[in-house]
């Protein structure tokens, strides 16, 4: 994405600092506490955690001229910040130890599937976090799924490379996992396939966002403008994401932003609970 930005804008230099969203996180707050947050943009995890930097009045409002074709909802209505892909999570399977099909999320509290799953944990994954608090509340579904899951005995990894190591090794046949994941595995020759649910998929967009009171305006705007031009958006799906923007061909595999069906849930209200969903989660899981 940076190497695309500078065929654009050669004399800009786009340094980056990478790593997981609550070390990223906890770094720009422990700048802002110190009085010198080093970064110009942040392109972090899910809506749920851009609204915690929104409380902190760490972002600067902006909005691009490249948001035709985005859906309205994966864009901040204070244009705080913007979605750049979706990452939806699913159902992978192996194809060598089920011949029971997984079509839904409901499917995997059948007996057929007793023992055989495995699901990331909210507690180390802010995927897992956000998928949490949408589906315990959402119809069908709730916090007695989670419990119909627990009794079905899942086991809970950490990340989602827990869940993809263990179906890819054959060690369970199912689990809830991120889609670019499970259909990057099925490309490498991995006996497996990922199913999009029935339900709906919970997604997570990985937004953009300014600081606010950055010394790089006009440059951080250009990135921003970039990331989510077609252009941009064409070199997302190039590295195996599904573009957020309508009408940018997606990878194979994979569904474009117009044929995924959203599950969702107003996002003041998942920030807001996270963390006594969290402790929700814990206690039943414990």
């Amino acid at each position: 994405m940076i190497d695309g930005f500078n065929e654009k804008w050669p004399d800009i230099q786009v340094d980056v600092f990478r790593s997981g969203t609550e070390e990223v996180v906890s770094k720009v707050l422990a700048e802002k506490e110190a009085g010198s947050v080093l970064a110009d943009v942040l392109l972090v995890a899910d809506d749920v955690t851009f609204e915690t930097l929104k409380e902190q009045d760490l972002l600067m409002a902006y909005e691009s001229p490249e948001l035709e074709g985005i859906p309205e909802t994966y864009i901040d209505k204070d244009h705080m910040y913007t979605g750049t892909k979706v990452i939806t999570t699913g159902i992978i399977y192996n194809t060598d130890l089920t011949d029971t099909i997984p079509t839904s999320f409901a499917d995997l509290t059948d007996e057929a599937y007793k023992d055989d799953l495995i699901m990331p944990s909210p507690l180390y994954s802010g995927a897992a976090a956000y998928n949490l608090g949408v589906l315990t509340r959402t119809e069908g579904l709730g916090w007695d799924y989670y419990q119909a899951l627990k009794d079905n005995g899942i086991t809970v990894g950490q990340g989602n490379g827990s869940v993809q190591n263990a179906v890819v090794a054959g060690e369970k046949a199912c689990g809830l996992l991120a889609d670019y994941m499970a259909i990057r595995s099925k490309n490498d020759g991995a006996p497996v396939e990922f199913v999009y649910p029935a339900e709906g998929s919970p997604a997570v967009t990985e937004p953009i966002g300014i600081v606010n009171g950055t010394e790089n305006e006009d440059l951080a705007k250009a990135f921003v403008d970039f990331v989510l031009s077609e252009e941009g958006q064409a070199l997302t799906a190039e590295i195996g994401y599904t573009p957020v923007k309508s009408g940018v061909a997606v990878p194979e595999g994979f569904k474009s932003i117009d044929e995924i069906t959203p599950l969702s849930w107003d996002t003041e209200e998942l920030y807001q609970n996270r963390e006594a969903d969290k402790a929700q989660f814990s206690q039943m899981f414990q």
